[in-house]
């Protein structure tokens, strides 16, 4: 070949190169403009875009009667595209006094290295406005729900509370979120081609959907009373954590449910788990005491005694696989009734052994114990029974008196339920319904009965003696005057961890009952936990009973049993005229008249607390002297002598000798 036409050759190949590049360029343009259009433009428009996720409004917690709980408001957040803003020293300065901030904090989120970050979530309406007053183009604001407690503290533990992020953290706000929440909306955020922000708020593409609402069976003034009496005893003892509970029998409904320590959850961030804890489901404790109704059910059902049955209460100690069980006090021979009365541990350990392990487990077991109640509340424990298999030899008797066995106060409560009720375990029941958008009933919960644990003669049989318990046994400080009172107190010690024995030191403080007893319409629990200046549940916990259960029967509008007696004017002779009433004696501590002097006679108020001997007095025109701290153990005049108007009577009082 001629270098000409080695020259040509070459000439071509590179032509036909060029030729061929050319057109794979012509047709990946082509390929780009009009094959990938639409894919490339939304990459773009992501590329100077920011979608961000919009909370919806909170559905309201409200209680059994429509009284909000737990409601939401609108609130703006503050958000900041960090490369639109050319001083973040500056606006960090200037926003610390409004966000209640360091200035050091705020810097740190205004120069990361993203595109948009969160400034402040969730101002108050006042912040906002004086934030926007700034007028620096780098911050942008979208709108999002505010969760607000309007009652502070009250039913904390039962209502929980809602992060941040607009999801429930605890309680009702937790268990109940897929329903609360609601579903969440979309925002964009324009930016240019530098990243800065076009327009100052965020532009809704899908609108928040609120969430439905969750009416509650708590009662906000039974609530009420219950907080102020457990706060004013948690005060005042000094107690690790105090609570009580108010239940309806009939339908398991709570009525109340109070904890010590609190918090508001209105500013959830500053309390400790210690404080938000709801230790009325999550904390299992020994009973105690209480139990010994657990055993006596069981006992009296299985027909292995009757009330009137004689135990020996071996002056005060029992022997059992090689352990000495001690009584409070030395007993000698013990009715079954007296044996609960008197809450002997005697009589309860022999009387376990006569059950038998195999029937007083079955008994445990359908009481509830052991099992989670089904209230619905986070975190909620089983408590820890052990199976018969894992007993000891010592376990029959220690559980007949409330040990080897942990429980939680909402299990205990619904187990007196049950006795109250007529022998039916209800399931604890604190949401009556859901609402929607419109606030009506989208779906409603009726109460659910678990089981039959005991007959209904079984049942009133023991409220015959627990009803003995609070007029002459270690239940007294818990009557409420006018009404029957149902329970028993309970004392239980805690395992001291250093010597792995039972400790001296107080532990758990209770008492647990129902009135009025014939026609139950509450059942309620207090407990102090290792108060430091009371020893025995019958000083500390039954007193609070009975203040609260004379308030929450009050405000239910149940009647008292004695009322004032009617005094009637008769005249008998021209201008002669004197109060008569007729079917009343000086028994039952009630006033009589003498129907010849036609003066009242003094009632019989031996053995009666304070609270119960001045519902006697009430209504008699006397003037009263009282002395001590207690029952009252001596009085003058005596019972059945008369009283002239303006008589002055003396009580003296002590306190009783039944402790447990």
């Amino acid at each position: 070949m001629t270098p000409q036409g080695g020259l040509r050759s070459r000439a071509l190949i590179l032509f036909v190169f060029f030729a061929c590049a050319l057109l794979a360029l012509i047709g990946r343009l082509a390929y780009v403009q009009i094959v990938k259009h639409e894919e490339l433009s939304r990459l773009a428009e992501r590329q100077r875009s920011k979608t961000i996720t919009l909370r919806p409004k909170r559905g309201p917690i409200l209680d059994r009667h429509g009284e909000a709980l737990a409601v939401s408001s609108h609130a703006e957040s503050v958000f900041a595209l960090p490369a639109r803003i050319d001083g973040p020293e500056d606006l960090s300065r200037r926003l610390a006094p409004l966000l209640s901030e360091r200035p050091e904090e705020i810097l740190k989120r205004l120069q990361a290295d993203r595109a948009f970050v969160w400034v402040k979530r969730k101002l108050p309406p006042s912040v906002a406005q004086a934030v926007k007053a700034l007028g620096e183009p780098g911050l942008g604001f979208v709108q999002e729900s505010l969760r607000l407690y309007p009652n502070r503290e009250l039913a904390a533990h039962v209502l929980g509370f809602e992060g941040l992020d607009g999801r429930g953290l605890e309680g009702i706000e937790r268990a109940w979120d897929g329903h609360l929440a609601g579903e969440p909306g979309l925002a964009l955020v324009e930016r240019d081609a530098l990243g800065r922000e076009v327009t100052g708020l965020a532009a809704v593409l899908k609108p928040s959907t609120p969430g439905q609402g969750v009416a509650l069976t708590l009662d906000t003034t039974i609530q009420y009373l219950a907080e102020k009496e457990v706060e004013t005893a948690w005060r005042r003892t000094r107690a690790k954590s105090a609570m009580a509970i108010v239940l309806d029998p009939r339908t398991g409904e709570l009525l109340a449910l109070a904890v010590r320590p609190t918090f508001n959850p209105n500013n959830f961030a500053t309390a400790t788990s210690n404080e938000w804890r709801n230790r009325a489901v999550t904390d299992p404790f020994e009973p105690g005491s209480t139990f010994k109704v657990i055993l006596a059910a069981a006992a009296l059902e299985e027909r292995v005694v009757r009330p009137g049955d004689r135990f020996y209460g071996e002056q005060g100690a029992i022997t059992v696989a090689s352990t000495v069980i001690h009584d409070w006090k030395r007993y000698g021979w013990l009715t079954f009734s007296e044996v609960l009365q008197n809450s002997s541990n005697v009589g309860a350990v022999k009387v376990g052994l006569a059950l038998g392990r195999e029937r007083y487990y079955r008994y445990i077991a359908g009481f509830g114990f052991g099992s989670l109640t089904g209230v619905g509340l986070p975190g909620e424990s089983r408590g820890q029974v052990r199976t018969p298999e894992r007993w000891s030899g010592l376990s029959l008797a220690t559980l007949s008196i409330g040990q080897e066995v942990s429980v939680t106060a909402l299990q205990m409560v619904a187990a007196f339920g049950a006795v109250a009720n007529g022998g039916r375990l209800m399931q604890p029941q604190v949401v009556r319904a859901v609402l929607d958008s419109s606030g009506r009933e989208a779906r409603g919960f009726e109460p659910r009965a678990i089981r039959q644990v005991i007959s209904p003669e079984t049942a009133r049989t023991l409220t015959q003696i627990l009803t003995r318990v609070v007029t002459d046994g270690t239940g007294r400080y818990a009557a409420i005057p006018g009404y029957d009172v149902a329970g028993k107190t309970g004392t239980a010690q805690k395992v001291d961890q250093a010597t792995k024995r039972y400790s001296r030191a107080p532990g758990i403080l209770s008492f647990v009952g129902f009135a009025p007893a014939d026609d139950p319409r509450i059942v309620m629990l207090v407990l102090l936990d290792e108060p430091r200046n009371e020893k025995w549940g019958s000083e500390a916990a039954a007193p609070i009973f009975a203040a609260l259960g004379r308030e929450v029967l009050r405000y239910l509008n149940v009647s008292p049993r004695d009322t004032p007696p009617v005094q009637i004017v008769r005249g008998r002779e021209p201008g002669m005229v004197g109060p008569v009433s007729s079917g009343l004696s000086a028994g039952n501590g009630r006033p009589a008249l003498d129907q010849d002097a036609l003066h009242p006679l003094m009632p019989d108020v031996a053995g009666k607390s304070l609270r119960g001997a001045l519902a006697s007095l009430e209504p008699l025109d006397i003037r009263l002297e009282v002395v001590g701290r207690g029952v009252v153990v001596a009085q003058r005049p005596a019972a059945g002598e008369a009283l002239a108007p303006g008589s002055v009577a003396r009580l003296e009082l002590a306190p009783p000798t039944a402790r447990r």
